[in-house]
């Protein structure tokens, strides 16, 4: 008979490399104690905005004819209190969610609409009469809850230089996949992983270098997941496996329990956006599904219409500041106050785009002798950061890209989208490789990714890179995104010139 101390299953433990006792719980690192501190103020920040929103229902209801019934002074604290414990339910408050991707903003929407769904039935069942004032807490406490996270996301960025808020990571893979996810953490701003070491299945490597950036090999791949203990790692992502070893992940898996890292497959699906994947586990077997991009349809006359609204809206809001643009021009240098401009949009079709003028009207008189002295532009598009051609005006224009608002007009004709790729010049699709022209597959943006990551600082190839993303999963969701960032571009502007 078997005894306890040599039974097969203590046989397993010992030869599986559990991590618990290598990793005390509950470090007190200083970035885990950042962390728990803005978590502490996400917590706070939310109650007081649930707090001011219900108040405020109930401050419009007391200013009403008719005072708050007793009913609802006694559910405004519970609906409070709902609210609070679904954000959280929700996982908006994770770890996980600080500073990546539009998931905290969906965990955020999707718990608030399903505390107030509830409300309404229960507002109907049980007949509670609340009252129609509390339909304006939703909206309110959104708008309230969603601009409080952007300032905790910009705190959190603005602080990111010195990784005492970022995740700590190590990267798993084959050399070349390890650097390709090393770089793409590196220049994205919302990756939120500080890599501290990766483990490659080469052997005798001891750094990998990408540009600047040299990080260790801290390990081989059958002690990934002690190197994960011994750094305090929050997450090992796993690059690419071994061809030799199907149960790689698997294995990997088992041996993090009780480490405290979550483990994160870096899909090798490169350019292909959540909206495109779906996932279907057959047998055990998980199966990725990859949409085909459709280029008309449901979605795009959706777009259409929220272009036709957003494009209405904007001519009618900014009337104003377009008078107000239009006279600062004129006193400048008494020129017209429009420029146009042949642009290439959907299929190949051309358009004339109208922008405010900022530069002198010879302007493309003396572009040809400009080309020839210098050009800070990327090998494509002809740049200069200071070019002589630009008028007093136009240098505050095209900082904040305020010349770029006739353009509305070109969206409400249906030429332009808000929201899409750059819209190229005639000369730049000559010079297109075959696959570029999968650009114009859509119509030109007023703004886009290449607006919103660096404008006239990304390179050709960065650029089309972008354009190309965007052309084939873009969603509805992505557009408000990036109208929303773009609002940030124009206060605080990067790569205008």
């Amino acid at each position: 008979m078997t005894t306890d101390a040599h039974s097969p299953l203590l046989a397993f433990r010992r030869a599986t490399p559990l991590q618990a006792s290598a990793r005390p719980a509950g470090r007190t690192t200083p970035e885990a104690a950042l962390s728990r501190r803005y978590l502490a103020l996400l917590r706070l920040s939310d109650a007081v905005t649930i707090a001011l929103a219900l108040g405020l229902t109930l401050l419009l209801r007391e200013s009403g004819r008719m005072p708050a019934p007793p009913v609802e002074l006694v559910f405004c604290p519970l609906i409070a209190l709902a609210w609070y414990l679904a954000l959280g339910a929700s996982g908006s408050r994770s770890l996980r969610r600080l500073g990546v991707g539009p998931g905290e903003y969906k965990d955020v929407a999707s718990a608030s609409i399903v505390v107030f769904g509830l409300l309404g039935i229960l507002n109907i069942v049980v007949g509670a009469h609340l009252g129609r004032a509390y339909a304006l807490a939703l909206p309110v406490g959104l708008l309230g809850l969603f601009l409080t996270r952007r300032a905790w996301r910009n705190r959190l960025a603005a602080r990111g230089h010195d990784r005492r808020f970022l995740r700590r990571a190590i990267i798993v893979g084959h050399h070349d996949d390890v650097r390709y996810v090393l770089r793409q953490i590196r220049e994205s701003a919302g990756a939120a992983y500080h890599v501290v070491g990766v483990v490659v299945d080469e052997p005798g490597e001891r750094f990998i270098v990408d540009g600047d950036e040299a990080v260790p090999v801290v390990a081989g791949l059958d002690d990934t997941a002690r190197a994960a203990a011994a750094l305090g790692a929050d997450v090992v992502i796993v690059a690419s496996q071994s061809h030799d070893d199907g149960g790689f992940v698997r294995s990997l898996g088992w041996s993090l329990e009780g480490c405290g890292a979550d483990l994160v497959l870096a899909a090798p699906l490169v350019d292909v956006a959540g909206p495109r994947v779906r996932f279907t586990p057959v047998q055990g077997l998980p199966l990725i599904h990859v949409d085909i991009p459709r280029f008309e349809g449901g979605k795009h006359v959706l777009k259409r219409f929220v272009d036709l609204l957003g494009a209405s809206v904007a001519l009618i809001l900014l009337a104003p500041v377009f008078l107000a643009i239009a006279i600062a021009i004129k006193l400048d240098d008494g020129g017209p106050v429009l420029f146009r401009q042949t642009r290439v949009g959907r299929d190949g079709e051309v358009f004339r785009m109208v922008k405010f003028r900022s530069m002198v009207t010879d302007a493309e008189a003396r572009l040809a002798a400009l080309r020839k002295e210098c050009d800070d532009g990327n090998g494509v598009l002809f740049k200069l950061r200071d070019d002589p051609r630009i008028t007093r005006v136009g240098h505050f224009l095209r900082a904040h890209s305020l010349d770029e608002f006739p353009q509305f007009w070109n969206v409400l004709l249906g030429e332009m989208s808000l929201v899409g790729p750059r819209p190229p010049l005639p000369t730049e699709v000559a010079t297109y490789e075959n696959h570029v022209y999968r650009r114009l597959y859509i119509k030109p943006g007023l703004t886009g990714l290449w607006q919103i990551n660096g404008r006239s600082e990304l390179s050709w190839e960065q650029s089309v890179r972008l354009d190309l993303y965007y052309v084939e999963n873009w969603s509805l969701s992505g557009d408000l995104m990036i109208l929303w960032r773009t609002l940030r571009v124009l206060i605080a502007p990067v790569g205008a010139f």
